[in-house]
């Protein structure tokens, strides 16, 4: 397949184009050449002739998006209807990364691709705007939702985690803030797998298990093998521009039990990125 890739050089852009540079056609696209919220891409896309389009290109910053949400809306509403758009026009199927987060976290326990999504934050409502377009204007297409991700070489929650430990000397970290901390490369190997059997719909991918943020940071910790005390808190302790969800971990029912397409506990993943070289420690 010709297989387009938008958001490329960020951390899932980079683990797809591993997984399926081998098998398939990859293009990677990005900014600032690429940007997907101007109607002229549109065509710039077409013109790839693509078979398949992975969006996985978004504004991931849930604080900025609360402070600035008409720019939210603009990155992953009108970026992913523009994207669509030129899946239609050149029929090409597509594959659309969304988040747990159009869930509200209400419910308790983890929500299934069928759930009815609720959001209660400006990021949210922009990536739940994006899965209607994608609905509305194809017929063929994939949308993923996932967690938590995280993957090796790049800023993220655990160098976050591992930055402040050093320099403060501990921690603090939520323990009423749940999800499922999801490792970049096995989502890759995961959407490469769902790309295969050419089963549309609506999945939910992310490392098997659930956590807490504090449960997440001790973890890290003790992996990094830093000697430094970490304490519970919770959401309430904490003033932030977006609102996330407090129950807000996904189950992967759909691929695992139609396609056997499952992906490894969050520790054994969290393990591998620590066994791993660039780890970023």
């Amino acid at each position: 397949m010709n297989i387009v890739i938008t958001g490329g050089r960020g951390q899932l852009g980079r683990e797809l184009e591993r997984v399926l540079g081998d098998y398939h056609k990859v293009i990677l696209l990005d900014l600032p050449e690429t940007d997907v919220t101007l109607p002229s891409e549109i065509e710039t896309l077409v013109n790839y002739y693509p078979d398949l389009v992975i969006h996985a290109a978004a504004l991931t910053d849930v604080d900025g998006c609360a402070r600035d949400p008409l720019t939210a809306y603009k990155s992953n509403a009108l970026g992913t209807h523009n994207v669509a758009l030129a899946c239609q026009r050149a029929n090409a199927a597509m594959l659309y990364v969304s988040t747990n987060e159009v869930f509200d976290g209400t419910k308790g326990s983890p929500y299934f691709e069928w759930d009815t999504p609720h959001t209660i934050n400006p990021y949210a409502e922009s990536k739940l705007a994006g899965e209607r377009y994608v609905q509305m204007l194809l017929n063929r297409f994939y949308i993923v939702r996932t967690a938590w991700m995280y993957a090796n070489g790049r800023n993220n929650f655990i160098t976050r985690v591992i930055a402040v430990a050093k320099e403060k000397g501990a921690l603090a970290y939520v323990d009423d803030e749940i999800g499922n901390p999801t490792y970049a490369p096995d989502l890759a190997r995961a959407i490469a797998q769902l790309l295969e059997t050419k089963h549309y719909g609506i999945y939910h991918l992310v490392g098997e298990g659930i956590a807490s943020r504090y449960d997440w940071a001790a973890r890290i910790v003790q992996l990094a093998g830093l000697n430094v005390p970490i304490t519970r808190a919770k959401l309430a302790d904490f003033k932030r521009a977006s609102t996330p969800p407090p129950f807000g971990a996904l189950h992967n029912f759909v691929a695992a039990t139609t396609l056997g397409i499952k992906l490894r506990s969050w520790q054994d993943a969290l393990q591998e990125y620590f066994n791993s070289p660039i780890s970023n420690l």
